[in-house]
């Protein structure tokens, strides 16, 4: 999750089993990308080392590959240098981040909010796709998972991801009923306490539910989903459609540096079921208890 994730945050999910994945932009200046790929490799090796009947998960990193995106290039020689297990493109599918990857052996996972995207992303190569649904917080699809799920599976038989209001161990089982194979889960963290999220917001994401939650391209030129009181202690109209080009910010070192991201905060409608702050690896473990509870 943009500003969100961190290296503390992506290190607990990978100890607790599941795959932790930080965007590369959320690493200011870009200089710190490096430094922090090396920080969650080392306390993952660390924990190999001492507990190997339980290693650690994978970890990912997330590459938006939208043309305002400058540090692009930059970030993928980085993450191709410290060969990066997973790597999960956003909005667009660019041949040269495939070859890169694949040419350490690494993995491409593609979030994708349409049929028609993920054969694209398919034709082009990506190892899974990840269909981002209506409900997800942050950059969002805007598709019910039960028509974008069928559609995907009618041409794609390998691992699928489902992202939109997942929050709990029921979500991940619903989300496997469907089709697919694993859960995307982003909101649900937000309030954990290796989150590098402001008090503030964790306190807002606690109190909120689905109806707190509003979908607008004001901020990026991209639909995404944010928490309504954060936008409106903004001022920013957020029913006013726009076109991208007039995006109050764009992706970038400086561009999602101000209120598009640091001052309004996104969520998805997963939000009513987090209720409480606790480590990432307690959230886990109750996720994993709800869900056994339903496949036994």
């Amino acid at each position: 999750m943009f500003i969100i994730s961190v290296p503390d945050l992506v290190i607990a999910q990978c100890k607790a089993g599941i795959v932790g994945s930080i965007p590369a932009l959320n690493a200011r200046p870009k200089e710190l990308l490096r430094d922090w790929i090396d920080q969650i490799k080392d306390a993952l090796t660390a924990h190999d080392a001492a507990h190997p009947e339980s290693p650690a998960a994978p970890f990912a990193v997330n590459q938006i590959a939208h043309r305002s995106n400058e540090r692009l290039g930059h970030d993928m020689q980085v993450i191709a240098d410290a060969e990066v297990p997973i790597v999960i493109v956003s909005l667009a599918a660019p041949a040269e981040i495939f070859s890169a990857v694949h040419s350490y052996g690494g993995l491409v996972f593609n979030d994708v909010v349409s049929a028609r995207h993920g054969r694209k992303c398919a034709e082009a190569g990506v190892d899974g796709l990840i269909a981002v649904c209506a409900g997800a917080g942050g950059h969002t699809g805007t598709q019910s998972p039960f028509a974008l799920v069928s559609e995907i599976r009618e041409f794609w038989d390998g691992p699928l991801g489902l992202g939109g209001a997942i929050s709990t161990g029921r979500g991940i089982r619903a989300a496997q009923m469907l089709g697919a194979d694993f859960a995307y889960i982003g909101t649900a963290f937000i309030a954990s306490d290796e989150a590098s999220a402001p008090a503030a917001y964790k306190d807002m994401v606690l109190g909120a539910t689905a109806e707190d939650i509003v979908m607008s391209d004001r901020l990026t030129g991209v639909k995404a989903n944010f928490l309504r009181p954060s936008l409106e202690a903004q001022g920013i109209d957020y029913k006013a459609a726009s076109e991208e080009k007039s995006a109050l910010k764009a992706f970038g070192e400086e561009g999602a540096s101000a209120k598009a991201w640091r001052d309004v905060w996104s969520a998805g409608h997963g939000v009513g079921s987090i209720r409480q702050r606790i480590p990432a690896a307690d959230l886990v473990d109750q996720m994993r208890r709800e869900y056994e509870a339903l496949s036994a």
